[in-house]
């Protein structure tokens, strides 16, 4: 078998790990939305190795493994954590904390999807349209590296516009469209090639269900409630599309929880009667870091054992639930898991409010980390590479991600002050911050999730429908001209070129756009801080 996790492909993993994962917490934290980094580091490994000595497709394959662990585990944390400080801002939780819980977070997300790896890829098999990205720009770009030059150029592009824009001050943070009105939302758009990027990425169909959350809340539910008298003032009418976009998104989970329950015991019957089983030097070295994990937490954060073992339970089902819808649909909403167990363990236990944040990152961290190295299994199995030599790489490259996530967001916290401000909206951990500090209004959340879950039953894309009726209107707008411009370009240059190579180049320019903006992001966050 051709080498793949060699000594260069740790290293270069790991240093281009450092940059995606401080990155992808800025992105995170600055746009609420943070799309696979797959095809990125991809190019970027494909980059540094195609040319050395000896490589092979599968040590590019491993290398670029490496390299994306982190940024969900820093998707995992900015989605959730930020929101103990948005209801406290003087809470202070410890590092040892916050470092012992995305490392739980990590080693529970690396086992429990070396679990399912089998069965959702090659049993089933899923499709993880990102993990069949990533394997064919490989096999494409072995032949020439003309895509490593765009995306580059893309990157240095947004870097440039970036540091103008926050560094220098000459480019306005947000254009108006409409100043709005005592009923209206005013309509903006972010001055952001990042959020250009993320729109052209998620496509036309996301990004119309995501403005079309936009509308149904800011310009069809606040003006209509406010002038029938639904509501008695804006504030009110705010609170009710608040928490009806975050009952969508809670309910989007149960709908995931009520269509996978079936799947999940069907599937449990058939690994019984196929005669699988782990060895026992296996089961005892699961048990042994499970129990591990429990102990951790009940001596280094504010969930107790009992808390621990329910958290467990709870993660196994919300990894197994995030790789799935995953594989199906190459979304992973691991905020609204995080949500989802801390509800559950709401219902068992009395939290405290750095308990349920814990809860909540721990299971969005293993969440996060599950999608991504489920993705790049799926990759890996298609190139023909070992995977035990990828879920090592996962794992080294997720720890070390968890390190520089906990110190780039306090890094970010230093530089900023707070979050759930214009510059750092941090939407998703505005949410997980309703769930803990109670609801502001129940009757709207309910609304919600009943919807939400009835939707996604219905194959709705709701997880993104609520994010755009929670939202403000400036990142939802900028999201969908990204969509428009790619839908555009397809449907033009993709004649010329063809759909598929347009396509390669849209999401090529699009990834250096979320670098290049996201790393700048977090250098100005950091001479901040310094300064």
């Amino acid at each position: 078998m051709d080498k793949q996790l060699t000594w260069r492909a740790l290293v270069i993993g790991l240093l281009g790990l450092l940059v995606i994962t401080a990155s992808s917490m800025y992105v995170a934290l600055r746009m609420g939305a943070l799309p696979w980094p797959t095809i990125f580091v991809t190019v970027v490994s494909m980059a540094a190795l195609k040319h050395c000595k000896g490589s092979t497709i599968q040590e590019i394959n491993c290398t670029h493994t490496i390299m994306s662990a982190g940024a969900m585990v820093a998707g995992g944390l900015a989605f959730t954590l930020p929101g103990l400080w948005m209801l406290d801002p003087e809470s202070q939780i410890p590092l040892v904390s916050m470092v012992a819980l995305t490392m739980v977070g990590v080693v529970l997300g690396t086992l429990f999807t070396s679990l399912f790896r089998k069965r959702l890829i090659e049993d089933e098999p899923l499709p993880y349209p990102m993990g069949v990205a990533a394997c064919e720009t490989l096999k494409a770009g072995m032949a020439g590296g003309r895509d490593a030059i765009v995306l580059f150029v893309a990157l240095v592009l947004a870097a440039l516009y970036t540091a103008l824009r926050d560094g220098a001050g000459i480019l306005p943070q947000v254009f108006v469209l409409f100043a709005g009105s005592a009923t209206l939302a005013p309509l903006m758009l972010y001055n952001s090639p990042m959020a250009l990027g993320i729109g052209a990425i998620i496509g036309p169909v996301l990004a119309g269900v995501w403005l079309l959350g936009m509308v149904l809340g800011h310009y069809l539910i606040v003006p209509v409630g406010l002038a029938t008298g639904l509501f008695s003032d804006m504030v009110a009418a705010t609170a009710f599309r608040t928490n009806l976009g975050i009952g969508l998104m809670i309910g989007t989970g149960l709908g995931v929880l009520v269509k996978a329950a079936f799947d999940l015991s069907k599937r449990l019957r058939n690994a019984k009667k196929s005669g699988r089983r782990l060895s026992r030097q296996a089961i005892l070295a699961m048990g042994m870091a499970i129990l591990s994990c429990i102990i951790v937490l009940a001596v280094c954060t504010e969930v107790s054992f009992f808390q621990g073992i329910v958290l467990v339970v709870g993660v196994f089902f919300a990894t197994y639930l995030s790789s799935m819808l995953t594989g199906q649909t190459g979304v992973n909403p691991m905020e609204i898991f995080g949500m989802l167990v801390l509800l559950i363990i709401h219902l068992f236990f009395k939290n405290s409010l750095s308990a349920s944040f814990t809860i909540a990152a721990v299971t969005a961290v293993a969440c996060g980390l599950a999608g991504d190295v489920m993705n790049d299994l799926k990759s890996g199995y298609l190139l023909g590479a070992d995977p035990r030599q990828q879920l090592i790489g996962e794992g080294i490259g997720g720890m070390v991600g968890a390190m520089v996530s906990v110190f780039a967001l306090l890094a970010i916290k230093q530089a900023f002050g707070t979050f759930g401000t214009p510059e750092l909206p941090a939407p998703q951990a505005a949410a997980v911050s309703a769930m803990a500090g109670g609801l502001k209004d129940a009757h709207a959340f309910a609304i919600g999730c009943i919807a939400g879950m009835l939707l996604f039953l219905a194959k709705v894309p709701t997880a993104t429908l609520g994010l755009g009726v929670y939202l403000d209107t400036p990142i939802s707008a900028i999201m969908g001209l990204g969509a428009l411009v790619s839908f555009i370009l397809n449907k033009t240059t993709g004649k010329k070129f063809g759909l598929e190579a347009t396509g390669r180049y849209v999401g090529l320019v699009s990834s250096g756009f979320l670098g290049g903006e996201g790393v700048t992001g977090v250098l100005i966050a950091l001479a901040s801080m310094l300064h």
